[in-house]
């Protein structure tokens, strides 16, 4: 979950505090004080969902969110653990005042604690199994695009005359030239820029733990080598990062990597330099890339290999084409 999520929660009036109860399991934080209070098994269902079967950080993170937040709800009205009933998490739902998407993360987040605590006898039954899902169908991603002229825009505006702006000018080229998420562009190593034999090549770990190599334009190629000359980063070791983060306005790069929050900063800074839109982010790129590719004719299914998605629906949902048909059709209402 966004941290602007999370703050809006904050803002909600709904009871968000992580409670400071309960058993401490080493370095994990406390437990939920209704998790606390239902015995060892109810502390060992917990560590075993939140810790052992989710394996992504951001999921993890997310999951666990949801879940306080629903348990201290309980709490503040007095509920046990074993008397949570499904209409306690329906009219729950009710009650959150976010996007569709959002509770039904949390409705998920719910139905998979339950089934843990179910299965190590905790509880008789899951009472988030019988709760429905608000419906929700997604034709086409909210993030914005941002177009080829903006693009071009932007990257003409990012000097690079210095260290800084190389190295912001090549992670920029980086996602727009391969698509790829800006958390897999903060994971390079000095390792994932390597030549085949005539031909460039970046190795993106991407989420759910795929590994995929894509192949660096000869424009990117170039732009990637003037930085790392300009770094001295050329025969550094391999398993330090490719994007190195400043010390303040130094202009000097530091042994630490880049964080997805770093770039997506540093994109913000250059799209208000630029003079472009806010609402613009770091994965404007690929959806502005998967539109333009498939405004050439580029098969669905090339398109898809690229951005790295495990069902052509998905790719879909960045195809920003159909919009533009609908604009050229209101735009043609007499009223």
């Amino acid at each position: 979950m966004s941290a602007e999520a999370v703050e809006n929660e904050q803002k909600s009036g709904i009871v968000t505090t992580v409670p400071t109860g309960g058993l401490v399991t080493g370095n994990h934080g406390p437990l939920p004080n209704l998790i606390a209070a239902s015995g060892s098994a109810a502390a060992f269902a917990w560590e075993e969902f939140i810790f052992g079967k989710i394996r992504n950080a951001n999921t993890r993170a997310a999951y666990e969110h949801a879940i306080r937040k629903f348990l201290n709800h309980c709490e503040s009205l007095g509920r046990q653990l074993t008397s949570i009933s499904p209409a306690d998490i329906g009219l729950y739902l009710d009650a959150l005042p976010y996007a569709p998407a959002t509770k039904k993360l949390h409705l998920s987040a719910l139905r998979h604690v339950f089934d843990s605590l179910v299965s190590r006898h905790v509880l008789m039954l899951n009472p988030a199994a019988s709760v429905r899902g608000e419906r929700l169908t997604v034709v086409e991603g909210k993030t914005p695009e941002i177009s080829i002229q903006q693009a071009r825009q932007l990257l003409e505006s990012i000097c690079d005359s210095n260290i800084i702006g190389l190295r912001d000018h090549a992670i920029v080229c980086v996602m727009i030239y391969t698509a790829a998420r800006v958390g897999a562009v903060a994971k390079l190593q000095r390792r994932d820029f390597y030549d085949l034999g005539g031909q460039h090549c970046l190795r993106f770990q991407e989420k759910g733990g795929k590994s995929r190599e894509i192949p660096v334009r000869h424009d990117l190629q170039q732009i990637i080598h003037n930085y790392l000359s300009k770094a001295g980063l050329e025969f550094a070791d391999k398993l330090t990062p490719l994007f190195r983060t400043t010390v303040r306005r130094t202009r000097q790069l530091t042994p630490n990597g880049m964080t997805p929050g770093d770039m997506a900063r540093m994109v913000k800074r250059k799209l208000r330099v630029a003079g472009l839109p806010s609402q613009l982010s770091p994965h404007s790129f690929r959806v502005t890339t998967i539109t333009d590719l498939l405004s050439q004719g580029v098969p669905l299914e090339d398109v898809q290999n690229l951005a790295g998605h495990a069902d052509p629906r998905t790719t879909r949902l960045y195809d920003r084409r159909n919009r533009k048909v609908t604009r050229n059709i209101v735009e043609r209402i007499s009223v």
